[in-house]
């Protein structure tokens, strides 16, 4: 791989999967919406293009596609536009793989796995899910699989990290730093998994330069699993925070449905907050080796620390 286009490149684990090409001197264009955020991200990198786009108007995806061995789709869009553009963004996206001869690496979720019987969900486990946007996801895989295009789909856990801004720990996190009393959505005793964004962008790097990884999905665990009790005893170890947390509870989540429609599209997935979906990296040890497994110690310091800088 000698030129990479990704997509998302200003959000969480967009931001560390050109981290991750561009420190192996793999050219990027980094293409986003925001120019000025991508320029703030990435200017001082001297393998980085940028190019900022509407995801959804093809031709902006074409010309940032050009030359390009792999499109690395880690994109996003507000959970309450899914059902009607999700589908329209990947056509997109497929439709400009074909043009450009270029494989794709999907950056997925775990909501097409539904509720889980298993103790660790393995990539031949069933997909039943029994949620509006678990279906969604489960439609867009088949969509995938159903194109031409060479494609990987890496399933991964909540993500946590340097600029991964909308994730449910930097929600908790961002009163930490302001030792505030923070906030934690789900019960705090309760085992759950996040992954280190970077650790997330080396997993997925790392499959989208082997060729025999496309056409099948992975499943990319964190390093462990963790409560969010322990995750508060952590933050008192790096940085002395003793507030109090407060929990978020789904009937709180519920009430701000009322009146905010992102919160509204939450409630349905509060269920990972109960009875999480736990992944095993079982096949992408049997093919790569270990799992890229940064400890919630270190990736909790290294992400206040970022969080710090960038304030």
């Amino acid at each position: 791989m000698e030129k990479a286009l990704v997509l998302g490149a200003s959000g969480g684990m967009g931001y560390s999967i050109v981290k991750e090409l561009t420190n192996r001197r793999v050219n990027v264009i980094a293409f986003a919406r925001n120019k000025e955020k991508l320029t703030r991200l990435f200017s001082d990198n001297e393998f980085v293009s940028i190019v900022s786009g509407d995801i959804f108007q093809y031709d902006d995806l074409l010309n940032a596609a050009s030359g390009v061995d792999v499109i690395f789709h880690a994109a996003n869009i507000p959970y309450y536009e899914w059902e009607h553009k999700l589908p329209k963004l990947i056509e997109n996206i497929l439709n400009v793989a074909k043009v450009r001869a270029a494989k794709l690496a999907v950056v997925d979720n775990i909501y097409a796995y539904g509720r889980s019987n298993q103790k660790l969900v393995t990539e031949s486990s069933p997909k039943v899910p029994h949620t509006k946007k678990g279906k969604i996801r489960l439609n867009i895989e088949s969509q995938i699989r159903q194109s031409d295009v060479p494609a990987l789909i890496a399933h991964f856990p909540d993500f946590y990290g340097p600029n991964a801004s909308n994730t449910l720990l930097h929600f908790t996190l961002e009163n930490v730093i302001k030792n505030k009393k923070a906030y934690f959505v789900g019960n705090k005793k309760i085992n759950r998994e996040f992954i280190y964004t970077p650790d997330g962008a080396k997993a997925l790097v790392n499959l989208a330069f082997c060729n025999d990884a496309y056409g099948q999905n992975w499943n990319i665990p964190g390093c462990g699993v963790i409560t969010g009790e322990q995750i508060f005893s952590e933050l008192n170890k790096i940085n002395g925070y003793q507030k109090l947390s407060f929990t978020v509870t789904k009937t709180m989540i519920r009430l701000l449905g009322l009146v905010n429609p992102m919160m509204r599209e939450v409630v349905e997935m509060f269920y990972l907050n109960e009875d999480p979906v736990l992944l095993s990296g079982k096949k992408y040890e049997q093919f790569l080796g270990e799992v890229p497994s940064t400890s919630y110690s270190k990736g909790l310091k290294e992400t206040l620390e970022y969080m710090k800088g960038s304030a």
